[in-house]
């Protein structure tokens, strides 16, 4: 259990600039050359938005071969960031574990690439 603060209260206006949508996973690679253990992931949001790229920090919990096919959620209007060689695009969600671990968001059952958190 979290022992962080409730954060302020915001506005429906200000939750809806965090553009936040579901993509599935197509392709996951290795990425030895981050600090912290990582996976590179190439995620599909569908026409219009396309495959995007994130490293993520859940080698804990997943492994490559089982994470494409994959939905999962991911903000995608943050700026991208510059990870060694590699260029994350979207930051992909999850909650904490008992441990800190990542354990990643994504809708239990399938949905459209591209929907849009709400």
């Amino acid at each position: 259990m979290s022992n962080e603060a409730v954060g302020p209260t915001i506005s429906f206006a200000d939750f809806r600039k965090v553009d936040i949508r579901v993509g599935t996973v197509v392709a996951a690679e290795p990425f030895p050359e981050a600090r912290a253990p990582s996976i590179k992931l190439h995620i599909d949001f569908g026409a219009g938005i396309g495959v995007r790229k994130s490293s993520a920090q859940i080698t804990k919990h997943y492994r490559i071969e089982e994470l494409v096919g994959r939905q999962v959620a991911a903000v995608l209007n943050f700026p991208p960031k510059q990870i060694g060689k590699f260029m994350s695009e979207v930051l992909v969600l999850g909650f904490p574990d008992a441990d800190g671990s990542v354990v990643m968001v994504g809708p239990d059952r399938p949905v459209p690439n591209g929907g849009r958190l709400f």
